[in-house]
């Protein structure tokens, strides 16, 4: 599979490669926002990025996520 950025012009997709007559291709398109502007999606790491810092929790929620999780004991002090 290969991902080609093409153009639109006049209702028609303009490819800067030659594609074979018959071939099945995919067209995704951006997601378009409240105000009218076209908004692509980013990869998943885009999307973690913008999730960072948006959860609320204990202090020491990354050391004792196993605690808060699962149950288990939490660890010893280091």
């Amino acid at each position: 599979m290969s991902i080609i950025t093409a153009i639109v012009q006049n209702d028609t997709i303009k490819l800067p490669v030659h594609v074979p007559d018959g071939t099945q291709v995919e067209v995704v398109l951006p997601r378009e926002t409240s105000g009218g502007e076209f908004e692509v999606a980013g990869s998943f790491f885009d999307t973690v990025r913008d999730l960072v810092g948006s959860v609320e929790g204990p202090a020491d929620w990354a050391a004792e996520h196993d605690h808060y999780i699962h149950g288990t004991p939490k660890r010893e002090a280091r």
